[in-house]
C-alpha cells in the first residue's frame, strides 16, 4: 500500500475521487479531520495513509458519516485500486465524535475545498487542536497525535480549552488524571478544569 508521504499523492487521491464523483453525476460534502487534513492545509508534514471523515453534511447539517454512502465507498475502493492506496484510504472511523458533539463553533471555522462530486470542510487550526489533544490523552504520548499536537504549536488557553472540550467526550476519573498527565507534559501546570 501506498503511504501518502507528501501533500502531493494525497491531492491527487481526493481529486481523482472529485472527478470519479462528478463522472457518476454525484456530489457528497464531508466534514475531515486528522492528519490527512492537516496535511491538506500545511498545518503538518508527517507521512499519512488516509483522510479521516468525521461527519457527511446533508443540507448544512452534520450527519455520522458510518457507514459512508455506497456509491461513495465504492469511488473510494476504485480510487484505492487506481493508485495504490489502502482500500479505507478515506474512511469514517472518527465519526463517534457526533455522539457528544464536535468542539463549539466547528462548522464556522472549516476551510472548504472543492474537488468536482466532493466538497470537503477540513477542521480548523483551534479543532484540530481539540480533536488532537483528545486523541493524544487517549493514546499517550508516543502516539502521532501527540507529535501532530506539537506540531500545530498550541498555546495554555488552547489547551486549556482543549482540555475542557475532551472532558465533555470522556469525563471518568482515570480519563481525567491522563488528561491533567498531559497537560502537564505540554507544560500547563495546575490546570483548574
Amino acid at each position: 500500500m501506498r503511504v501518502m508521504k507528501s501533500i502531493e499523492p494525497l491531492e491527487e487521491a481526493i481529486g481523482t475521487l472529485g472527478a470519479v464523483l462528478a463522472d457518476r453525476g454525484l456530489h457528497y460534502e464531508l466534514a475531515a479531520i486528522g492528519g490527512g487534513s492537516l496535511m491538506l492545509v500545511g498545518l503538518i508534514k508527517r507521512p499519512t495513509k488516509d483522510v479521516d471523515i468525521v461527519a457527511v453534511i446533508h443540507e448544512g447539517k452534520y450527519q455520522r458519516a458510518d457507514p459512508l454512502p455506497q456509491p461513495l465507498v465504492q469511488a473510494v475502493q476504485e480510487v484505492a485500486a487506481t493508485l495504490g492506496l489502502a482500500s479505507d484510504w478515506l474512511n469514517a472511523g472518527p465519526t463517534d465524535l457526533l455522539r457528544f458533539g464536535l468542539p463549539e463553533g466547528f462548522a464556522r471555522r472549516v476551510e472548504i475545498r472543492s474537488y468536482d462530486g466532493l466538497t470537503l470542510h477540513i477542521a480548523g487550526r483551534i479543532d484540530q487542536i481539540h480533536l488532537k489533544f483528545y486523541a493524544a490523552v487517549d493514546q499517550g504520548p508516543k502516539s502521532k497525535h501527540y507529535s501532530d499536537l506539537i506540531a500545530l504549536r498550541p498555546t495554555r488557553d488552547e489547551l486549556l480549552a482543549s482540555a475542557r472540550w475532551t472532558l465533555s467526550q470522556d469525563s471518568s476519573p482515570g480519563f481525567k488524571e491522563s488528561l491533567k498527565g498531559a497537560l502537564e507534559a505540554l507544560g500547563v501546570k495546575d490546570a483548574e478544569l
